[in-house]
């Protein structure tokens, strides 16, 4: 499939490519952000983003793809332990030994010059392509020109902003390169794709590119790295742009179902692009509305519906979440005491081994009836005026919130800004909280 001597493949005629792109393996990164974790799913988290791996590279081996891509990122840091190492090429010559040819980019995570190549050589048909230039290579199949690849890798942990990343990945540039390396028939190939770790337009701080500069440079695909989160551009109807995304969320921040992309290029057509769950472990954030619970049981049962359904969104074996009761409920008294939803917390992992709870929060509200709190004429109606009217005067609360952030020599972060009203109402709902329990002892 790749040039080189003694390397070829037979499959289908060319008039189809299919290949993996995965991105940001992060081996050897650690879990984090966990609150309570127990032994054994302390021990459990530790062994997710090499299983992750191993299922990229069975994934590879099962589907019989022409080759695979890993956008950057392939470890978690610039000074990887050799143990990582060991696990990343064990993948390696596995694909080798299949006949499956690899191509990878460094990224900022694992730049360029951070590569430990006295702990191993790269296995046949395992190739990185250049941080310092664009850099082609050229797969076949039967002997006959398939497939361009091209790409660029980071050199450095930072990219310099003067210089961007895409420059000099075009198909033009690949023909011209491969044919002036002794590989004129180059452009005979019906398929390029090209593979970057970049920003694309979402980071404006890692490598930035212009969409429309790569849906201009000639290629089929672009196989992108760095973005955690799976996406496809300009569309999912014509993904001619993609970022798959990491293989195994690293916390409670990483939520949802993480894996790869099988993209499959046809003559005249669009890429056909299938996402591939890789994750054994999902991350996941819940708000579980508990309004019209009668009693906690009805409370940790509502809880577990929604983990099994997340569970089953998420296409994955195990899952740890992070869980926020909400809603109108009369259990508000009950479900605000730590020592309650901590109980809760261990009875629901007792439960069901599979899913794990590190944190069970509460934000419900009380059952209370405001009209009545009005027609009392007491200080909470006097309060809730004075509510009132701050709400209705939006510009005038949020010079005051930003007055106070300047006071303590603080700048206003934009999501507090954003958010205003809904801070106004939660701190509204507090005071009512403490005004009637101090009236009700």
């Amino acid at each position: 499939m790749v040039t080189g001597p003694g390397i070829r493949y037979t499959g289908p005629m060319a008039d189809q490519v299919t290949f993996i792109h995965a991105a940001d393996l992060h081996l050897g990164a650690p879990m984090r952000g966990l609150r309570a974790l127990s032994e054994s799913w302390a021990d459990r988290v530790r062994t997710a983003i090499a299983e992750a791996y191993g299922r990229v590279v069975q994934t590879a081996i099962d589907r019989q793809v022409d080759f695979v891509l890993i956008a950057g990122d392939m470890f978690d840091t610039a000074c990887a332990s050799y143990a990582d190492y060991r696990l990343f090429f064990r993948g390696l010559e596995r694909l080798s030994q299949a006949g499956i040819p690899m191509f990878m980019v460094t990224g900022n995570h694992d730049p360029f010059t951070s590569w430990q190549r006295e702990f191993f050589n790269l296995p046949e048909g395992v190739e990185m392509l250049s941080a310092q230039k664009p850099d082609f290579r050229l797969v076949r199949r039967d002997g006959q020109p398939l497939c361009l690849v091209g790409g660029r890798g980071y050199y450095n942990q930072t990219w310099p902003r003067e210089l961007c990343i895409a420059d000099g990945v075009t198909r033009q540039a690949a023909e011209e390169a491969l044919a002036a390396a002794g590989q004129p028939d180059a452009a005979d190939a019906p398929f390029a794709v090209g593979m970057l770790h970049c920003g694309l337009d979402l980071d404006p701080e890692k490598a930035p590119v212009s969409p429309r500069q790569l849906l201009g440079a000639g290629m089929d695909y672009w196989a992108l790295g760095h973005i955690h989160l799976k996406g496809l551009f300009p569309s999912a109807d014509n993904p001619r742009i993609g970022f798959s995304g990491c293989i195994q969320g690293r916390d409670i921040r990483e939520t949802e179902e993480r894996g790869i992309y099988c993209v499959t290029l046809r003559k005249g057509e669009v890429p056909a692009v299938e996402f591939v769950p890789t994750a054994s472990i999902v991350w996941q954030r819940m708000d579980v509305d508990v309004s019209g619970c009668e009693s906690l049981p009805d409370v940790s049962e509502r809880v577990m519906r929604e983990l099994f359904a997340a569970n089953g969104r998420a296409r994955c074996e195990e899952m740890v979440s992070r869980i926020t009761l909400a809603g109108t409920t009369k259990l508000h008294g009950l479900l605000a005491r730590p020592d309650v939803r901590e109980d809760m917390r261990e009875s629901l992992n007792d439960q069901y081994p599979l899913f794990f709870c590190d944190a069970l929060l509460d934000a419900t509200k009380p059952v209370r009836d405001e009209a009545l709190l009005r027609e009392e004429g007491l200080f909470p109606a006097t309060f809730l005026q004075v509510a009132d009217v701050q709400a209705s005067e939006e510009d005038e609360l949020l010079s005051y919130v930003q007055d106070e952030f300047l006071s303590r020599g603080v700048k206003l972060p934009g999501s507090v800004a954003r958010s205003v009203d809904e801070l106004a109402a939660e701190a509204r709902s507090l005071v009512l909280d403490v005004l009637l329990s101090e009236e009700s002892s």
